[in-house]
């Protein structure tokens, strides 16, 4: 794995995913780069958690049971739209036929593989959180 630069310690992060194994590694990846991680099982959890305390960015499963990615991201930027603010916000998923500019339409910022490296997990946080190195 790259080493990212310090200024992501503290970077909080809100992981929403229905598989215990995928939330698990991405909370142990983020957290060994400094990363404060908040991990729900599922849409309305992360929900819940948003209008509790407002993390830097949410990293976000399309497929759940129960309310799908692209509803949670709809319901965030329909809450922004009356409220201000904009959350950083990348879909991921394990399929490889998932449409990526649907999830982009939907109003996510960004597209990750969950198989992905986890150095690219990593960069693609740091960019929505303008903490990219240069």
């Amino acid at each position: 794995m790259t080493q990212m630069p310090q200024s992501l310690d503290g970077l909080r992060v809100l992981v929403v995913d229905d598989e215990t194994d995928i939330r698990e590694f991405i909370t142990i990846v983020l957290e060994a780069q400094g990363m404060s991680v908040k991990a729900v099982a599922s849409a309305a959890a992360a929900f819940e958690v948003l209008k509790a305390d407002q993390p830097d960015v949410l990293v976000c499963d399309i497929r759940m049971p129960g309310g799908s990615g692209h509803d949670l991201i709809r319901q965030i930027r329909q809450f922004e739209a009356k409220e201000g603010g904009h959350l950083p916000a990348t879909a991921i998923t394990a399929y490889q036929d998932e449409d990526k500019e649907k999830s982009l339409k939907a109003g996510f910022d960004a597209f990750l593989h969950k198989f992905a490296q986890p150095n690219e997990w990593v960069e693609t946080i740091a960019k929505l959180a303008g903490r990219a190195s240069a």
